[in-house]
């Protein structure tokens, strides 16, 4: 028995959409913790200072959380218009998205966690998969004559 590809899409669709469920609620719950103990160690900042880092650092994680379930779903459009006609475009597509998720998402949770900026530069290649992920779903739906129907 093969896995098809579409069950490959709607799979990691639905693992990105309990991811973003999962790291939304630690950010809106435990992150601020997290947060507010690493920036006590930085003596430099004042309270009001480390405030402003803090809420900074809470809105990318948010940002990422959001493009998480963004992209997940878009993959889950991905896996059903795959089992319809799997092409190389739409295949594109939940390989852009995938891979977009990992660096942009990833890259945001990892910055904030670690405050390494290295992270955050690499925060635009994960976008730019986004907009070729976005562009090959919608040439894969251009291409998808299956939805015409049937003249009689």
């Amino acid at each position: 028995m093969t896995f098809a590809r579409y069950k490959l899409w709607l799979l990691l669709g639905a693992l990105g959409g309990f991811l973003a469920v999962a790291l939304g609620s630690f950010g809106a719950h435990g992150l601020q913790i997290h947060l507010a103990k690493s920036l006590a160690r930085e003596a430099s900042l004042s309270a009001s200072e480390r405030a402003e880092k803090q809420a900074h650092k809470l809105d990318i994680w948010e940002t990422a959380t959001r493009y998480c379930m963004y992209h997940s779903l878009a993959l889950l459009a991905v896996g059903l218009l795959a089992a319809r006609r799997c092409g190389l475009a739409v295949n594109l597509a939940g390989v852009a998205f995938t891979l977009g998720t990992l660096i942009f998402s990833g890259s945001l949770y990892g910055y904030v966690l670690t405050d390494l900026r290295p992270l955050a530069m690499t925060v635009p290649f994960g976008g730019g998969l986004f907009l070729i992920g976005w562009i090959c779903l919608a040439s894969a739906v251009v291409q998808d004559s299956s939805a015409a129907p049937a003249a009689r």
